[in-house]
């Protein structure tokens, strides 16, 4: 069956002839069958990117009520309305993470037509569990929020910080996506941190482990891989790259996977804008600052600011009219 058109859109005719549709058509179908790597043809179980936004926008309202969703809540009627909220995030939530699972319990080729029992069980343990660790999780973004606060003088509210600063929208959903991926769930976090990376500019694996008290200021262009480990109290500007220094690989040339490539912050450290420091062995101790422009593939003791060479300026006369 041909697909629909939309009402709010005209009838446009096809300036291609019937016969031409049937040589395009015919060639676009033989390309879809012959590989496999970019499709599936039947999905009933596939994970939803859209559906995955959904869940997000409906956890907002947890995290951050009266920001996100309903605009009044009364308090006599606040278990009630939580009670809601976590149920139109689990049943969506479940269906996601229960296809997701489909990766590591399926063999090649995956198939996602068919239901998996197996796959549910596992989906649920996971959804009581991340929903049982919602109160630490809210603490942990009350922490975040008062650090953008303090870090920045131009904020003149802990308020402002949840509405307007994109460190603040990126680390929630990171926050989100990483309780996801320690509990093994494939795919979904990974589709979570690359929708903050759409809206913020930032880009956080939810492998990243980050403590408490983080602020990410400016924002844009920061990237933090996989394995980095960050401490609490920590701090890093627009630009920012923590980073592999290199991929190392296997006696057949693949890719080593699963090894830790990224760098360590311990607590209480500064990294200021267009920074980079890679490499999985590279530990910045406690309290250091790491200066803009640097670029830093060496471990750091603690207590210390590194700096890169003074770049030199020259000044030469405007000969136009300056008047």
């Amino acid at each position: 069956m041909a697909p629909e058109i939309p009402h709010d859109q005209p009838s446009i005719e096809s300036p291609l002839s019937g016969e031409r549709l049937d040589v395009l058509s015919a060639d676009i179908a033989d390309s879809i069958k012959d590989d496999q790597r970019t499709r599936h043809l039947t999905t009933s179980y596939l994970p939803s990117r859209r559906e995955v936004i959904g869940v997000l926008e409906r956890l907002s309202w947890m995290l951050f009520p009266g920001f996100n969703g309903p605009r009044t809540i009364d308090d006599g009627a606040l278990q009630e309305h939580t009670r809601q909220l976590i149920a139109g995030v689990a049943g969506p939530l479940f269906h996601q993470i229960a296809g997701a699972l489909r990766y590591s319990e399926s063999s090649d080729p995956i198939t996602f037509s068919e239901h998996c029992p197996d796959c549910d069980v596992r989906a649920r343990e996971v959804i009581d569990n991340f929903l049982e660790n919602i109160p630490s999780l809210r603490k942990k973004l009350s922490l975040d929020v008062q650090a953008a606060y303090d870090g920045d003088p131009a904020a003149h509210h802990t308020d402002e910080t949840i509405f307007c600063y994109p460190g603040i929208r990126a680390l929630w959903m990171h926050r989100v996506a990483h309780e996801l991926y320690k509990m093994q769930v494939p795919l979904v976090p990974r589709m979570i941190a690359e929708h903050a990376h759409e809206l913020t500019g930032i880009d956080i694996h939810p492998g990243a482990t980050i403590g408490d008290s983080f602020f990410i200021d400016h924002g844009t262009g920061v990237v933090i891989g996989e394995t980095t480990i960050i401490g609490n109290n920590c701090k890093v500007y627009q630009g920012v790259t923590l980073g592999a220094r290199s991929f190392e690989r296997d006696e057949r040339g693949d890719l080593k996977r699963g090894t830790k490539r990224h760098p360590t912050l311990s607590d209480h450290v500064t990294v200021y804008a267009g920074a980079t420091i890679l490499g999985g062995d590279t530990h910045i101790g406690k309290y250091c600052v790491i200066a803009g422009g640097v670029f830093l593939t060496r471990s750091i003791e603690a207590g210390h600011t590194v700096r890169g060479p003074k770049a030199g300026v020259r000044l030469n006369e405007n000969r136009g009219d300056i008047s």
